[in-house]
């Protein structure tokens, strides 16, 4: 099992920024990737980001060139730094951490941006 508690979202207006952080416990040792998804109202829940433990990282196009994810491994930490963030962001965020033969979710933080 791997526990995993997101926290730094919030309301920001259009073009500022946050950083989200997402805490890792449990069987880390068998986690393959770490990612950032979102979903927003009556929308499917969608990648944002995702890192390997090689730190290989991956972005949805949406994203690219605006947020920044990143991995502290003595932590067991991934963070998402997002800036210039648009309406269009506003979604609840949530850590996902996989495995070989499962994935792991927090509980989600919500990210408002106001126009």
């Amino acid at each position: 099992q791997v526990q995993l508690v997101e926290s730094g979202g919030g309301l920001v207006q259009a073009g500022g920024s946050l950083r989200l952080s997402c805490a890792a416990s449990g069987s880390i040792f068998k986690v393959n990737a770490m990612g950032w998804y979102r979903q927003a109202p009556g929308k499917q829940r969608e990648l944002v980001a995702l890192i390997t433990t090689g730190g290989i990282t991956n972005y949805a196009d949406s994203v690219k060139g605006r947020f920044t994810i990143s991995r502290d491994n003595a932590k067991n930490a991934v963070y998402l730094q997002m800036n210039s963030l648009k309406p269009e962001d506003t979604a609840v965020y949530y850590c996902n951490a996989a495995t070989s033969d499962i994935g792991f979710w927090g509980q989600g933080t919500q990210v408002t941006v106001s126009s």
